[in-house]
């Protein structure tokens, strides 16, 4: 079995496994036909653990909060909590309500203490906005979440997806007022999409931010599971708009095809040749895998021994053609 690897989380004493566990498919089919039930995630989390995945990441909105409680019972059948990093998210709406979506201090707040409970435990390792929130002074969100920092109810602060304007906006907000400030970025990136490239990893690097993209293999894009012309081969995929939203660009299929050829000529799967070229990007920390067959959680794990040949990299990369932004708007 290969060993798993660890490194710190940007410039933070922090250690992660170099894989994040993506939660959003663990909670209740009644929310997205293709997530599993508590029962049928369980044995995700125990085959992570053996594999040594010590980070879990989730959200409020997975399963309007079942996903949350999903993690709860992981968490309380590991025999070592303390090595575990909860990581969970605020943003998307979680009712009607105006009060129950977004970043304003009162949503960010109740929030968090909401999955506290359904997380059972007392601190969240690294608590992250969603998105920003356009309709929320930043100010407000910041000091919001530094309250809960100096509360001893989140350890660490991470973003997502935006601009890279808005990261170095909020970063300069929270060192003017001394709050915490973000330590990662959980951002959209693959061999598929690397828009990131242009301003928010080199703004990553600069500041010392860990990077925990997710969507890595591209929604399933990059492991071969869907075909050129069809998106509905998968149960997600039948089921996933927002995945067509984003890879909707038929060039990409010239990627896959680069994927598809290294992957054979190296006697391996296209999933792991597309998570080890991830895993070798400058300030990439740990991808966030999702899994629905036990086995992807071995691919995954397999990827971090495989090391690819710059002439490897250079053929995965060159059919590349620029995107518009997908993942996040503004």
């Amino acid at each position: 079995m290969p060993v798993m690897q660890f490194t710190r989380l940007g410039n933070t004493g922090l250690s992660v496994s170099r894989l994040a566990l993506g939660c959003m498919s663990y909670g209740t089919p009644k929310w997205r036909p293709w997530v599993l039930d508590a029962d049928a995630s369980l044995p995700f989390f125990r085959r992570a653990f053996e594999h040594g995945i010590n980070f879990l990441d989730t959200a409020d909105m997975y399963s309007l909060g079942a996903s949350e409680e999903v993690v709860g019972r992981a968490i309380k059948e590991h025999r070592n909590r303390e090595e575990l990093v909860i990581a969970t998210k605020v943003f998307f709406p979680l009712g009607d309500g105006p009060n129950m979506r977004g970043l304003s201090r009162k949503h960010v707040v109740q929030g968090c203490e909401a999955s506290l409970k359904r997380l059972g435990i007392e601190t969240i390792d690294l608590y992250q906005i969603h998105r920003f929130d356009p309709e929320t002074p930043i100010d407000e969100t910041l000091q919001a979440l530094d309250h809960l920092v100096r509360q001893g109810k989140v350890r660490y602060l991470g973003a997502s997806s935006t601009a890279a304007w808005r990261l170095m906006q909020a970063l300069s907000v929270s060192e003017r007022n001394g709050w915490a400030k973000f330590v990662s970025m959980q951002n959209h990136y693959n061999l598929v999409y690397r828009e990131e490239e242009r301003e928010m990893l080199p703004l990553c690097v600069d500041q010392g931010l860990g990077v925990i993209p997710w969507s890595p293999l591209a929604r399933g894009l990059l492991t071969g599971s869907r075909k050129r012309g069809d998106t509905t081969v998968t149960a997600r995929a039948q089921n996933d708009d927002y995945a067509q939203k984003l890879y909707d660009d038929p060039q990409d299929w010239d990627v896959v095809d680069a994927v598809r050829e290294v992957a054979d000529k190296r006697g391996v799967s296209m999933a792991e040749v597309a998570l080890a070229w991830l895993l070798g990007r400058p300030g990439v920390t740990a991808p966030i895998v999702g899994a629905t067959k036990l086995e992807h959680l071995d691919v995954a794990v397999r990827a971090l021994e495989l090391k690819l040949a710059p002439e490897e990299v250079a053929r995965l990369e060159a059919p590349y053609r620029p995107h518009g932004v997908r993942g996040f708007t503004g």
